[in-house]
């Protein structure tokens, strides 16, 4: 038992990727009107270690904020605690980092307690880098109590059935993202095999991190550009799905109005305004989202999501 426990707490430990402060400012920037009188919490934070808590505190008055709460996780029972910030306790005509309160919490903080869970429900919007690893579970939780929601994950989760599925039915959506692509976070528990530019002492590069969001942002209604004109020799048909494949984003043809098959980095551009998602070729299994890998002659492609152009389809 005692093996599994340590086993456990190693597991945890390596899930735990703590976000710069200079990435959360510029991702949080574009959301500065969501957040007026609301009750933010960070539920996945060690408010030692945490900069989501230390962003919002610093600028709790600028934001209009009615509240801002982060739990701390232990694998310790009865070792864990609640921060709150509410008003200038200390009356020194600020609001910041000083005028958290603590208080003690029974359990261990996790997210899925039923401490969090209460403390979940009173909130507006959850801000956070969740573990990777309970990725499905924990936005589960947030769809299930309706929340609204800013949060770090891998764009592996896109092909998740049940991450996509909100993603198709524009419940979740990409947030403006890392830039590259990558990030850096703290985790002493790896090994970071960056290279020599890209390495950053006590810290460790993670490609294909994006931020998942289900607040509306400028990004999500700019129209994708299109130049290119379809041309059945450039834009082969798949095999096993009545579509087209399109090798890169910005080549999807303007003038298809049939199913196309693009890059996972198309989500990245996706304005529901503008296109449809009808599903995506993105593992073998079969369902009623996914159609299994796309094959073109016999030879099997990248990963792709399946749209239509919705202007074409209405006739503008």
């Amino acid at each position: 038992m005692m093996k599994e426990r340590l086993q456990q707490a190693k597991k945890n430990k390596k899930d735990e990727f703590y976000t710069q402060l200079t990435d959360i400012e510029k991702e949080l920037g574009h959301y500065k009107e969501h957040f007026k009188n609301k009750i933010i919490f960070c539920n996945c934070d060690d408010p030692k270690e945490s900069n989501f808590f230390k962003y919002f505190a610093l600028n709790f008055k600028h934001l209009g904020l009615r509240k801002l709460i982060t739990t701390h996780y232990t694998n310790r029972r009865g070792n864990s605690y609640k921060l709150e910030i509410i008003e200038d306790i200390n009356n020194d005509g600020r609001i910041d980092l000083n005028d958290a309160v603590k208080t003690p919490l029974q359990g261990d903080g996790d997210f899925r307690s039923d401490e969090c869970i209460e403390i979940l429900k009173e909130a507006d919007i959850i801000v956070t880098n969740p573990p990777f690893s309970l990725f499905r579970e924990y936005v589960g939780q947030l769809i299930d109590f309706e929340k609204s929601f800013i949060i770090v994950g891998h764009q592996n989760a896109l092909s998740y059935k049940e991450i996509f599925k909100l993603i198709k039915e524009n419940k979740l959506w990409l947030g403006y993202g890392f830039k590259g692509g990558a990030g850096h976070f703290i985790n002493k528990y790896y090994e970071d095999y960056a290279t020599a530019g890209n390495h950053k002492d006590g810290m460790i590069r993670v490609s294909g991190v994006n931020w998942f969001t289900n607040l509306d942002i400028k990004k999500r209604h700019e129209d994708l550009i299109l130049y290119k004109q379809y041309t059945p020799e450039e834009y082969p048909k798949y095999d096993n799905f009545d579509a087209i494949n399109v090798d890169k984003t910005k080549e999807i043809p303007m003038d298809y109005d049939g199913y196309m098959g693009v890059p996972i980095t198309f989500m990245d551009k996706y304005n529901p305004e503008q296109f449809e998602i009808i599903g995506q070729m993105a593992t073998t299994k079969v369902d009623e989202f996914n159609f299994g890998y796309p094959y073109i002659n016999g030879t099997k492609k990248y990963a792709r999501i399946l749209i239509q152009n919705k202007r074409l389809q209405n006739g503008n």
